[in-house]
């Protein structure tokens, strides 16, 4: 248009024109213009003049359908009216900037939905990391499953992003597969939601995984086309299941034979007794000495205790911890819940007669409670006392020693020998030590 000086204007975010580049002016001279942008955009029809120059043609710049700038060409002076055809081209040249701030818009908000989409795919990451959650995309069409990196480790396959489904079906354990076919196939065929828990192949003690899906997409006749989930490591909590199933199973047992064991106490220290009084002490004492047994094996959920736990624990009733007349010695060694009840009374018989008749009756007396395990895992324990008045094998044996030579020996499968020499009474027992001390 031969024009001396042209304009372009933008709108900011505060809706407020400003120069965004300018020929044939100033800075100082462009920012003087504005106002004649604004008016024009206005439909202003006040004199189009402002400063140094005069408007001579201009067309809007329209983005999406709103106007957000101005091209303008501008003179010092009257001239005529622009050719019509110059026009249209200014009005091409404003069109094309239109575009190009649309074309910018769209790219911008595509970069941060894109930049939304990686810090929402990091979230989700590091979530499932978090929680050991392993996800997978699954095509029923393809038969292909997209995954990260933990399913195939989980499933104990080779590392990959990529796995088929059939390989995944196999690594579950045989057992499992049946049950495992028939929920998802019923989420397949319209149920949409998956919940199952499996076992892997290959490990002892017991993978267990738990699986939840969903299908996300079905074509025209209803066919699942994606199918979205999760898996999961249970082990732990399955082997708590287990560990708590046959902690009551074996309560429940113990309790039978506790009942049959205090059922026995009771008719034998009756009959044993002289008067009431005097069964109510044994018996109380008695079922004290089982009632401590009883405790220490709970606190380790029956799965059989230390022998010195148990001889500490039994003894301690009977010894002073400021002046201690009874010594423990020995290397540790489990017993079975069995054998921690019937030795528990043993202890317990041997130091109650020790008190009253024997080394524990006065000051000066000792026990020595001291045991080995051999080779064969055969437990030799002794009981010794000594300093204690001279010992009188007994005319007849209560119920007591009966309990102790007798009866309790074919409980535990043991061999118990009781003995009086003079210089003080003596004990020794001999038992096989059950799995558990072996494990």
């Amino acid at each position: 248009m031969a024009a001396p000086a042209a304009l372009l204007t933008l709108t900011n975010t505060a809706g407020q024109q400003v120069v965004h580049a300018h020929v044939g002016t100033s800075p100082a001279q462009a920012a003087e213009a504005l106002g004649l942008a604004e008016r024009f955009l206005a439909n202003d029809p006040a004199e189009a003049r402002d400063g140094t120059f005069l408007l001579y043609a201009g067309a809007p710049i329209v983005a999406s359908g709103r106007g957000v700038g101005a091209l303008l060409v501008l003179d010092g002076g009257e001239r005529p009216a622009p050719d019509p055809d110059m026009l249209e081209q200014l009005q091409d040249v404003a069109a094309l900037a239109g575009s190009l701030i649309v074309l910018r818009d769209r790219s911008q908000a595509g970069a941060r939905a894109e930049a939304a989409l990686v810090h929402a795919e990091t979230r989700r990451a590091i979530a499932l990391e978090a929680a050991a959650l392993a996800s997978w995309v699954w095509d029923p069409r393809t038969g292909v499953v997209e995954c990260d990196a933990l399913l195939p480790e989980l499933f104990n396959m080779p590392p990959a992003t990529r796995m088929r489904a059939r390989d995944i079906v196999v690594a579950i354990d045989r057992r499992d597969i049946g049950r495992t076919r028939k929920i998802f196939q019923e989420a397949l065929e319209g149920s949409d939601d998956y919940s199952g828990e499996y076992r892997i192949r290959g490990f002892d003690p017991p993978r267990w995984l738990a699986a939840r899906g969903r299908v996300v997409e079905r074509d025209a006749d209803g066919r699942p086309t994606l199918v979205f989930g999760v898996n999961y490591d249970i082990s732990e909590r399955r082997s708590g299941e287990e560990r708590q199933r046959l902690l009551l199973r074996e309560i429940n047992h113990r309790v039978k034979n506790t009942l049959a064991t205090v059922q026995a106490l009771a008719t034998q220290t009756v009959r044993h007794a002289r008067e009431p009084r005097e069964f109510l002490d044994a018996f109380s004492q008695r079922l004290r000495a089982l009632g401590v047994a009883h405790g220490l094996l709970s606190e380790y959920e029956w799965r059989g205790i230390g022998i010195r736990d148990l001889a500490r624990l039994e003894l301690s009733p009977f010894d002073d911890a400021d002046t201690p007349r009874i010594a423990i010695s020995g290397p540790d060694a489990l017993l079975t819940p069995d054998q921690t009840l019937g030795l528990a009374l043993i202890l317990h018989e041997l130091a109650s007669n020790a008190l009253k008749y024997g080394a524990l009756s006065v000051p000066a007396g000792r026990v020595s409670v001291s045991w080995t395990v051999s080779g064969e895992k055969q437990l030799e324990l002794e009981w010794v006392e000594s300093g204690g008045p001279k010992v009188t094998p007994p005319a007849h044996h209560g119920f007591g020693s009966i309990l102790i030579r007798r009866s309790l020996a074919k409980v535990i499968s043991s061999e118990v020998t009781h003995e009086f020499p003079a210089d003080g009474v003596r004990a020794h027992i001999s038992m096989p030590l059950g799995e558990l001390a072996e494990a």
